[in-house]
């Protein structure tokens, strides 16, 4: 019918303006082509009509649009074209699982196809997992599916779920023998425990602890679940924070996770809740514990790093992590350094009040006017003048110095004891260095 080979029309990658199809090719891509229109639809009947024909294998590899590599897996550290990430392989199975065809899938596994295969990094449970398929995951376990098989980029199934839609694939995973403790085969060693930490899925972590997840278990940057989550727990780009990750945070210390657990360096979960200005897990974990004066590998303490990010988080509420890092005897900001806490949160003057009142005096430098911006100060000047008036070399008030002796005298149980003490709800405030928007 053709005297001469008809050239394929340019896709997208470089290799197929190269191509060139013969009649008997030009008929195979087409029946591909339709076949897969078919595993897309669940049409079933004519799945099986193709299949019939002899003309196409059942575990023919086809070319699928896979833009969000749903059906790909790659080995970490190796670089791919971009036009490699829009498409990927797979078998008519995959192509079900993907599509959610279950009778399709079916009459795939009924005529034999190959349900552990990886023509591009993944199994058919694999992928199954990553779209909450609950259904296929059913259907593929009990036609042999290997629980515990790896991808390519060394995830199990399980560390493939990973919304709250996939709670159900877990389920019948972990009914069939996965390992909730098995590590990734790769650079980062995370458990599915860390896996439901990081993307905050309460319904996750609940489920894994309840089937033996080791709470402690760390990565390979020594960090635990509990760390990941309140890293995680802060959208940075969209500055909001995570109720999910914090519920997930919840749990673990509920199951008695360590919040004074150290990662490579040497920083612990308030670290991290700290960098995120993070006041409602800040409570949590030092209620649960937390040490204040845990100090990272360049002897950083918590309250460092809120000092670093106190004026680049607009949704947070400073003034609570101040206090709740003091109430919990968080070491002071060595005076001649002062400054620089002036320098951080000049913009937030509850924050520089609530820092001076836990010194009994302190004394100003030369560098505390030049830390102020001259607008900051003008749209505060009732607050700085009252700072500069307070902070002299005469002692301050005797309410303060009060106040001051009885902080110093229940040490770390500050805000335990206070709230016991026999006295006004108002002095109670004072005490725990309730911002009242002027010093005295």
């Amino acid at each position: 019918m053709y005297d001469k080979p008809l050239r394929a029309i340019w896709n997208g990658s470089p290799w197929d303006f190269m191509e060139e199809l013969t009649p008997r090719k030009l008929a195979v891509k087409q029946l591909k082509e339709q076949f897969l229109e078919a595993l897309r639809t669940n049409n079933a009947q004519e799945v099986l009509q193709i299949l019939h024909t002899g003309k196409i294998d059942i575990d023919a590899v086809l070319e699928v649009d896979d833009p969000s590599m749903v059906l790909a897996s790659y080995k970490q550290g190796y670089w791919l074209p971009g036009y490699k990430l829009e498409t990927s392989w797979a078998m008519g199975i995959h192509v079900c699982v993907m599509y959610n065809a279950v009778e399709t899938a079916l009459v795939l596994l009924q005529k034999g196809a190959a349900v552990n295969r990886m023509p591009n990094g993944k199994t058919p449970l694999h992928v199954a997992c990553e779209v909450s398929n609950s259904d296929c995951v059913a259907l593929l376990l009990a036609h042999g599916a290997k629980i515990n098989s790896l991808s390519l980029s060394g995830h199990t199934p399980l560390h493939y779920c990973i919304t709250s839609e996939s709670v159900e694939c877990a389920k019948q995973l972990i009914l069939k023998g996965a390992k909730v403790n098995m590590a990734s085969h790769n650079n980062d060693e995370v458990t599915p425990l860390h896996t439901a930490a990081r993307f905050g899925v309460p319904e996750l972590a609940a489920l894994f602890l309840a089937h033996g997840a080791s709470v402690d278990a760390v990565n390979a940057l020594q960090e635990t679940p509990l760390m990941t989550a309140a890293y995680w727990a802060f959208d940075a780009k969209e500055q909001l924070y995570s109720e999910n990750h914090h519920l997930v945070c919840r749990l673990l210390l509920d199951h008695l996770a360590d919040p004074n657990l150290q990662e490579e360096d040497h920083k612990t979960a308030l670290h991290k809740a700290a960098w995120n200005c993070d006041h409602v897990l800040m409570q949590m974990l030092l209620e649960a514990g937390a040490d204040a004066r845990a100090m990272d590998i360049n002897g950083c303490a918590p309250i460092q790093y809120l000092l670093k990010v106190t004026d680049v988080r607009p949704m947070a509420i400073p003034e609570l992590c101040y206090q709740l890092l003091l109430n919990h005897n968080a070491a002071r900001i060595y005076p001649p350094q002062f400054h620089k806490v002036l320098q951080a949160c000049h913009d937030f003057p509850g924050v520089v009040e609530i820092m001076i009142n836990c010194y009994e005096r302190l004394k100003p430098t030369r560098k505390w006017r030049t830390a102020i911006p001259d607008d900051c100060y003008e749209r505060h000047t009732d607050f700085y003048n009252s700072v500069f008036a307070v902070c002299s070399n005469a002692p301050r008030s005797l309410l303060h110095l009060s106040r001051c002796a009885i902080r110093s005298a229940l040490g770390r149980f500050c805000h335990k004891g206070v709230p016991q003490l026999p006295l006004p709800s108002s002095l109670k405030k004072y005490l725990l260095l309730e911002p009242e928007g002027i010093l005295y």
